[in-house]
């Protein structure tokens, strides 16, 4: 077992002479770490779980004074999908909420280890730290007691993983100016995994201002909330400038952009009615008096299954096929 993820913060209580922290050993020691935002911009190494997966491992209650009880009305361990809202930070909610009973009502006389194991847990959706809003999966232990609880979480990771779309029509755009600029866009497809190499062309069907300079950039729209309190937020994943100087008519001018050096998430639509992440390719042209013209259009990005696909991802797929 992987020390470095035996939860590492030290939850201490008083009371009646004894003292304890909680420890929690998650049974990951072959599984896959990949690095997680934290909410302060930092990064942390979680390890990886998929949809349909169990999540087992021990929970440690070390008492630190030999010979004293520790009185408590019972232990519990969750499995907890959150999503918090940074704006609204009272309300957390909660999705997924799975408890087990690990003691009951009672006195610990001596350091004490359980096990716990959530079998095939459903985690439908992917775990994002954004601007506004985060979704989380994490395993908590609650020690319940008259005064105050002692509370230990620990985080995982969990990626959401999806088969080649079935439909996924290639884009084309007209772009004009009336009697100055008409260009057509063409993106080889709408859906991209996010290792995928997006290939396209720019064609000048007419040219009377002066173009300078053309870039492609990928834009992330994060929206939270709805109606009225709907907050979006834009983030600039890259540019890529596609052209220096001026384009004359009939000119084709190539595009490709590789998305694996990029910080991307799948697409994620209305998750739990609380944000949604939208990705958006937005070529824009500047002109010799540095005047913005551009174009937006939407791309889906998912993440590509492969061999990693989870037992409940298989059996969806499967269905399909029926």
């Amino acid at each position: 077992i992987n020390a470095e993820y035996m939860g590492n913060s030290k939850m201490s209580f008083f009371g009646f002479g004894q003292t304890a922290e909680i420890e929690i050993v998650l049974n990951d020691s072959d599984r896959k770490k990949v690095d997680v935002k934290k909410e302060d911009g930092t990064k942390e190494k979680l390890p990886l779980y998929y949809d349909g997966e169990t999540v087992s491992g021990q929970v440690r209650v070390n008492l630190k004074n030999p010979g004293k009880k520790l009185e408590h009305m019972g232990i519990k361990v969750e499995f907890v999908g959150q999503i918090e809202l940074f704006y609204d930070r009272g309300n957390h909610h909660e999705f997924a909420n799975l408890v087990k009973e690990l003691a009951a009502p009672g006195d610990l006389m001596k350091s004490t280890v359980y096990d716990f194991e959530f079998q095939n847990v459903e985690k439908q959706h992917e775990t994002y730290t954004g601007i506004n809003v985060r979704l989380r999966y994490f395993v908590r232990v609650t020690i319940t007691r008259r005064m105050t609880d002692v509370v230990k979480e620990q985080d995982i990771a969990v990626h959401t993983l999806a088969s080649f779309p079935e439909m996924n029509n290639s884009i084309k755009m007209e772009v004009g100016i009336e009697d100055c600029l008409h260009i057509e866009f063409e993106y080889n497809k709408s859906k991209y995994h996010l290792k995928d190499v997006i290939v396209g062309k720019i064609f000048f069907l007419l040219v009377r201002i002066k173009i300078k300079h053309m870039e492609l950039a990928i834009l992330k729209r994060e929206s939270t909330g709805s109606g009225q309190n709907m907050y979006h937020e834009n983030e600039n994943v890259t540019k890529y400038e596609i052209m220096d100087g001026a384009p004359v008519r009939g000119e084709s001018i190539p595009i490709r952009l590789f998305l694996a050096g990029f910080e991307l998430t799948p697409t994620m639509r209305d998750v739990q009615k609380k944000f949604s992440v939208r990705y958006f390719l937005n070529l824009v042209l500047i002109d010799e008096e540095d005047r913005r013209y551009f174009k937006q259009q939407e791309i889906t990005l998912w993440r590509k299954g492969g061999a990693a696909m989870s037992r409940k991802d298989k059996e969806r797929e499967a269905i399909k096929k029926l």
